[in-house]
């Protein structure tokens, strides 16, 4: 037990946890909101309010609940605090001051916050239900937001910062992250509905399909579809019934192929989809340079590694943020050396296995929930995102709660 919270924080215990879990789900995503017409607009940046608030919150929050921390937890969070301060170290040999000063802290200041974050969400149930509910709105709100821009040429799907100050870019990886994230949800809530509402998340779950082939990234489009299949059917295999499983798999399988052949009949408006138009351009969606950017950084890797943001001047682009490793654990080896490479492995390998070992010990519905959080993110760290990306950090948070339980005192 952590805390013992006191009769006046404990009646507002359950506001604090649903004031946290909405601020985390605007973190985790704002990205994916600055895309949108509505909110980059405002006077206001939308990271900084939420992160404003939470310093407040977090505190609040562990004050007013009892926390039961699984023993298990240890080791991957010992190896996240061995990852950090090994980063801390490999500073010392960068060839890249500014890359240092640029990397360092997103690393090892915002990695441990968002870390706690996704803890302290996915353990306690009003801020779970909460940041649930938030992220599933959040995400038919930016595919509806991509739509209406698409459709009054408002918006532009990635570029470079700035290029095109008339229009909003897009960044379509972290909105399609959003709307696969949202969609696992739905599926969860479409399965477990009867009647009307289940006829409502099913076509709540079709909009956000059609949503994902919007913005242009592949990795999220595939990452719906997984989570999609996925989350249901752990749901339904923890419960002990692999028939629904098995039949929901096949239901996803069969339909999500029916509606691309759908729209694979009209060649000019599969086109006009972002997602399908480069996964079915001539060279099949295949990223050569990011086989490069891999094959280098498996070269250039060594025992200690380059240091943070070592890896574009070794590879003599400069100082090109951009062309990271797009690839969290071989950045890890670039950046480490097999040092680093092996404190990833027992912090986010660990994180998996322990998940995995814990999903039949808690709730059916809550294994399901963080798998659906956690899957569309994992994914894409493997082929997109680098080490400073608040968002892994967060859901390896979400994927560790599973070893929390939050109790009323």
């Amino acid at each position: 037990m952590l805390s013992e919270a006191s009769p006046r924080v404990l009646r507002t215990a359950p506001i604090f946890a649903m004031a946290a879990g909405l601020a985390g789900a605007v973190l985790h995503f704002a990205g994916a909101l600055k895309s949108t017409q509505a909110v980059a607009a405002l006077p206001f940046d939308i990271t900084l309010l939420a992160l404003l608030g939470l310093p407040c919150l977090l505190p609040l929050l562990l004050l007013g609940r009892s926390w039961r921390i699984s023993a298990g937890l240890g080791p991957p969070l010992a190896a996240c605090g061995l990852f950090w301060a090994w980063w801390v170290l490999a500073a010392a040999w960068s060839p890249w001051t500014e890359g240092v000063a640029d990397r360092l802290p997103e690393i090892v200041l915002a990695g441990p916050l968002m870390l706690l974050l996704g803890l302290l969400i996915g353990a306690d149930p009003a801020a779970r239900r909460v940041f649930g509910g938030a992220v599933i709105w959040l995400g038919v709100f930016v595919a509806a937001s991509i739509a209406w821009g698409l459709a009054t040429d408002a918006v532009v799907l990635g570029g470079q910062v700035g290029a095109d100050p008339s229009r909003v870019r897009v960044q379509y990886q972290v909105a399609g992250l959003a709307i696969a994230c949202a969609a696992g949800l739905v599926a969860l809530r479409a399965t477990a509905a009867r009647g009307w509402r289940a006829l409502f998340w099913l076509v709540v779950l079709a909009g956000l399909g059609v949503g994902v082939l919007l913005p242009g990234g592949r990795a999220a489009f595939f990452a719906l579809a997984a989570t999609v299949a996925l989350a249901p059917a752990l749901r339904w295999v923890l419960l002990g019934r692999t028939a629904p499983a098995l039949g929901w798999l096949a239901l996803v399988g069969l339909g999500g192929a029916a509606g691309l052949g759908l729209w694979m009949l009209d060649p000019g408006r599969a086109e006009n989809l972002a997602t399908l138009e480069r996964l079915f351009r001539a060279n099949g969606g295949v990223d050569s340079a990011r086989g490069i950017l891999w094959a280098e950084a498996w070269r250039l890797g060594g025992v200690v590694g380059l240091g943070p943001g070592g890896f574009p001047p070794a590879i003599g682009v400069g100082q090109d943020r951009g062309l990271h490793p797009h690839n969290h654990a071989i950045e890890a080896l670039v950046e480490g050396g097999a040092v680093g490479l092996l404190l990833w492995c027992a912090a986010f390998g660990g994180a998996a296995l322990f998940t995995l070992a814990r999903m039949r010990r808690v709730a059916p519905g809550r294994a399901a929930m963080i798998a659906a959080l956690t899957l569309p993110i994992a994914m894409t760290a493997m082929v997109s995102t680098d080490l400073g990306n608040r968002m892994v950090w967060f859901a390896l948070g979400l994927a560790l709660s599973l070893g929390m339980e939050a109790e009323d005192v």
